[in-house]
């Protein structure tokens, strides 16, 4: 039997870095939010005990580096399951984007082979596993809009974002995560988000204040490694974005539009800036 989901990429509204931790990994404070773009997995369980990995993409690795792969290893030793699975990834999301493209991925195939292999996880030991697996891999989970803290893992959902159209543009760059964070130096963060005015404008579906306090703290790492991010941040406020903001680390860039012409209108003016770009919305 074969098992298919939809495996939706995410954005950051907001991402604060509070310091680094002792375990090397650094205290966060995010607001995430899941968007109507998505890569399709589909597994089918096999006999023999293997684990196979395919996709439509090049870019991803297929071996045991593949996070989606990973997570299948992970379940099958802690379950002590027999079966293995073949899983095909049809890649649509953008690697290497701060979009979330592995993580979710994985969210998928931990979903999935909690049904095909009847694992009967319940939602505190799914997110759990995933936990164990990447600190974007709860948010992928449970989806919708959410502020992360710790390292990502602690969720508190709030209300859904305001309906809006999300341009993403990513310039043709790849971006380490880890380089990046490595990089930042608490003395040199000037401006930080506030979190909470964030989360005050969306309850209130307050579109336009939600835009104009949009901010990420690890832009300015990525921006000096990449000018072009700062670029495309001007040109969509320039082509009536109401603000624009790095997702994750980098380097793709979003804009929020009121109004879906605005948007289309701003695609067409950038999109010979970047090498993928996209029109998108919320979901909830």
């Amino acid at each position: 039997m074969k098992y298919t989901e939809k495996a939706p990429a995410k954005i950051n509204l907001a991402i604060d870095v509070l310091r680094k931790r002792s375990d090397g990994f650094h205290e966060v404070k995010m607001i995430m939010q899941s968007i109507a773009l998505f890569d399709i997995i589909s597994l089918r369980p096999v006999l023999d005990g293997r684990i196979v990995v395919t996709s439509n993409s090049k870019e991803i690795p297929i071996d045991s580096n593949n996070i989606a792969y990973k997570t299948a290893a992970y379940l099958k030793h802690r379950y002590n399951v027999k079966a293995g699975v073949e899983i095909y990834i049809e890649k649509n999301i953008p690697v290497s984007a701060g979009l979330a493209g592995g993580s979710t991925d994985a969210a998928a195939v931990l979903k999935l082979l909690d049904k095909a292999w009847k694992l009967k996880l319940s939602k505190s030991e799914l997110l759990d596993i995933a936990k164990k697996l990447g600190s974007d891999i709860p948010f992928c989970i449970t989806g919708g809009t959410a502020l992360a803290e710790g390292i990502g893992e602690k969720l508190t959902t709030i209300k859904p974002m305001p309906e809006c159209f999300i341009l993403l543009a990513k310039p043709d760059i790849e971006i380490s995560t880890k380089e990046v964070y490595e990089a930042i130096d608490q003395e040199n963060i000037t401006k930080r988000p506030d979190i909470d005015a964030i989360i005050e404008a969306i309850e209130a579906q307050d579109l336009a204040t939600m835009g104009k306090e949009l901010c990420n703290v690890l832009e300015y790492v990525t921006i000096k490694k990449c000018p072009i991010i700062s670029d495309i941040k001007d040109k969509l406020i320039e082509y009536g974005a109401l603000g624009s903001v790095m997702s994750g680390s980098g380097p793709t860039v979003l804009g929020i539009f009121q109004d879906q012409s605005l948007a289309y209108e701003a695609y067409d003016h950038i999109k010979s800036m970047v090498n993928e770009i996209f029109v998108v919305k919320p979901l909830s």
